[in-house]
C-alpha cells in the first residue's frame, strides 16, 4: 500500500496552466504504475493520464493530448501533471491513484490507492 497526497490544484483562467503533483509514501514507489483521474460535479470519476513504472510509457485520454503531459520522478517519488491550455471543462477535483501492475492502464477499477484529490478550477 501506499499514502498518496496530491497539490497544486487552484483556481485559473481559460487558456492558463497548471502543474499537480502528487508524493507517495513508502519504499517501493518505484514498483507502482501511476495514473491522475478526475471528478467533476455530478460526473463519473474519469481518466486523465497514466505513467508506467519507469516513466517509460505514458497514456493519455483522448481530450487531454497534446495539453497535459505525465512524468515521474522515482528518487523523489512524485509524479507530476503538468497542465496547459486550460479549458472551463477542465475543471474537477484532480486524484492519483496508484497500482501494482507496470503497464499504463485507463481504468479507474485497476488502481488500488487513491489520493484525496485537489480542486482545480478554471473560469472563462
Amino acid at each position: 500500500q501506499v499514502k498518496l497526497v496530491e497539490f497544486g490544484g487552484g483556481s485559473v483562467q481559460t487558456g492558463d496552466s497548471l502543474r499537480l503533483t502528487c508524493a507517495a509514501s513508502g519504499r517501493t514507489f518505484g514498483s507502482y504504475g501511476m495514473g491522475w483521474f478526475r471528478q467533476a460535479p455530478g460526473k463519473a470519476r474519469e481518466f486523465v493520464a497514466s505513467i508506467n513504472r519507469s516513466g517509460e510509457s505514458t497514456l493519455y485520454a483522448d481530450s487531454m493530448k497534446g495539453r497535459f503531459t505525465i512524468s515521474r520522478d522515482n528518487a523523489k517519488k512524485t509524479v507530476t501533471l503538468e497542465m496547459n491550455s486550460l479549458k472551463v471543462e477542465d475543471t474537477a477535483v484532480y486524484y492519483c491513484a496508484a497500482r501494482t501492475a507496470a503497464p499504463v492502464s485507463a481504468h479507474v477499477n485497476a488502481y488500488a490507492d487513491w489520493g484525496r484529490g485537489t480542486q482545480v478550477t478554471v473560469s472563462a
